[in-house]
């Protein structure tokens, strides 16, 4: 029996295929900022605003995301946000003037937010059904398309400095992979929400009775302490993990001196030390648990981050970025696990939340750079990376091995 005959691996392949599209698309309109703020005439300035507009439009998005959520389901709302996100690279590499620019940034914020909810209702709903631990090698997945996305910017941009172009080879690719994603979906949601103990009976209200056959129209209700607890530690994720892509260059270039040859591999030691953590991070929550998973690797990461800090120099720098990408790496799958858990729309205030810290993120950490330096902007990461170790610990996990680990294979 081949794999795709494999209902487990014809799922995670699917789920696979939008967390590809995400990161894929995502890295692609980042690597031709330069490109876009010259043919727009735009300033330093502006292109900031620019950055904060998709964090505005994801940050906004969490009531229409969560009433989609209901209305359509995880499946469709993949499918149709992913779609969304392709047409909108076309938009943005058309767009006449920078007000338009603002409208289509903001529009693929709200885009995000959506296939950010859904995918990961996708993956923890494939967790459950089969139990087996997966998230991980998803996010990895995400990790990879951002590194797929720089490649082939890259050789465009060798071949061509048309921004249309660019994106129109970026949308064929992304058209392959929404086909790729509509056959091994799954039809049913995230996990029924289930009442939560710190929501003081507010769910258990609106839950329909064991034997009622006809459906409960679901409202949303206050968020418990609990899915604020993760919320907080999306959040802070998030953050420390889209600035120091953003900001690792800068760093060893302005602060630690590296040369112009040796600047470009934070973003390398960043992402390759979070591509493999994520790969190997699901056999890590089967014989740990989540919780633990996640205090020591964000404790790693902000305490390695601030040694190198402290320490200054590029290997001290390396050294702390490779801790931080080690670390931070299993926060995100291990909080969208938990939060799906809790109902979609936990998982969907959660997965807001942190589409909002990987977006507004690294422009906050440049003003921190901005008011001080660059090195007190990474501390404020180490930081970041520190808060999620407390948030931690006022989230309730998974016990270990509940859900069993898929096999080492990557997706």
């Amino acid at each position: 029996m081949t794999r795709l005959h494999d209902p487990f691996r014809r799922g995670q392949l699917a789920i696979a295929a939008l967390f590809l599209s995400l990161g894929f698309q995502y890295a692609t309109w980042a690597a031709r900022i330069p490109a876009i703020k010259t043919d727009l005439g735009l300033s330093a300035a502006e292109v900031g605003v620019l950055l904060m507009a998709a964090g505005v439009g994801a940050a906004v998005s969490f009531p229409a995301v969560a009433w989609l959520m209901r209305r359509m389901g995880s499946r469709r709302l993949a499918l149709l946000s992913q779609l969304g996100l392709a047409l909108l690279l076309l938009a943005l590499a058309a767009a006449p003037n920078y007000p338009v620019a603002l409208l289509v940034m903001c529009a693929d914020g709200v885009l995000v937010g959506c296939l950010n909810v859904a995918m990961n209702a996708q993956g923890a709903a494939l967790e459950t059904r089969h139990e087996r631990n997966t998230m991980a090698k998803l996010h990895a997945v995400f990790s990879a398309g951002s590194l797929l996305a720089a490649l082939l910017a890259s050789g465009m941009t060798a071949a061509t400095g048309s921004v249309p172009a660019h994106f129109g080879v970026a949308v064929v690719l992304l058209a392959a992979l929404g086909l790729t994603a509509r056959t091994g979906l799954l039809d049913e949601d995230a996990p029924a929400d289930r009442p939560d103990p710190a929501d003081d009976g507010a769910a258990q209200a609106d839950a329909p009775a064991a034997d009622d056959p006809k459906p409960v129209r679901r409202r949303w209700t206050v968020p418990s302490r609990l899915t604020l607890w993760m919320c907080c530690a999306m959040v802070f994720g998030t953050v420390a993990e889209g600035a120091m892509n953003d900001w690792s260059a800068l760093y060893l270039k302005d602060i630690a001196e590296a040369s112009a040859e040796l600047a470009p591999l934070g973003i390398a030691v960043v992402s390759g030390m979070m591509v493999v953590a994520r790969l190997f991070a699901d056999g890590w929550r089967g014989r740990w648990g989540d919780g633990r998973v996640v205090l020591l690797g964000s404790t790693v990461a902000g305490a390695g981050l601030a040694v190198a800090l402290v320490s200054g120099g590029v290997a001290p720098a390396l050294a702390g970025f490779a801790c931080m990408g080690l670390g931070i790496a299993a926060v995100t799958p291990c909080v969208y696990a938990a939060a799906a858990r809790q109902g979609s729309d936990a998982l969907t205030l959660v997965a807001a939340m942190g589409t909002t810290g990987l977006l507004a993120g690294p422009p906050l950490i440049g003003f921190v750079a901005g008011a001080s330096n660059l090195a007190w902007g990474m501390g404020a990461v180490a930081a970041s990376a520190g808060a999620v170790a407390l948030c931690s610990t006022r989230i309730r996990w998974t016990a270990p091995a509940t859900v069993a680990p898929s096999e080492a294979t990557p997706a």
